[in-house]
């Protein structure tokens, strides 16, 4: 299965994320990988997928519930993403993923904390992929530990995705 295979090709697009959530920004760039497989193709639409991988900074202002105290994280993840969208690869699409991220630090702004450093990410999007192959996206990503260690209040953002095939 495509999904279960780590990518040993060529990149195949380059993306660049911006997003807040809980009085933190994110920013990331990140590498694809396409999958090969369509899985459900009927009527001009299949469900396929990418791997993403990606190196990621969070900024809080509020670290330590201490209005104006900052917090930097870098984070790096790794996440397969499954994509409903037109045969063409053109127009509207909705994805979904969730994956694995390693934080350099432990999140704790603005009362929410995440008690360990690994954290899995779900993320639910909808995007649009232009005549000339751009792709804009949003999507809502949620961070957890899965309740591995409290306190796992968890970390939700809101991000605007842009990204374009090598």
């Amino acid at each position: 299965m495509a999904a279960s295979q780590v990518p040993a090709r060529a990149v195949d697009s380059v993306s660049l994320e911006l997003g807040a959530g809980n009085k933190s920004d994110l920013a990331r760039v990140g590498v694809q990988w396409k999958w090969e497989q369509r899985w459900w193709q009927s009527n001009g639409t299949h469900i396929g997928g990418y791997w993403d991988l990606n190196l990621g900074h969070w900024r809080g202002d509020r670290h330590l519930d201490i209005p104006g105290n900052r917090q930097n994280i870098t984070t790096i993840g790794i996440t397969p993403v499954f994509r409903w969208q037109k045969d063409n690869l053109q127009g509207w699409y909705g994805e979904l993923g969730i994956g694995a991220n390693l934080l350099s630090g432990y999140y704790d702004n603005n009362g929410h904390q995440l008690s360990t450093r690994f954290q899995f990410s779900d993320h639910l999007g909808v995007g649009y992929v232009f005549a000339n192959k751009l792709d804009l996206s949003f999507r809502f990503q949620h961070f957890s530990n899965a309740s591995i260690k409290q306190p796992n209040d968890g970390a939700n953002f809101s991000i605007l995705r842009l990204s374009y095939p090598l």
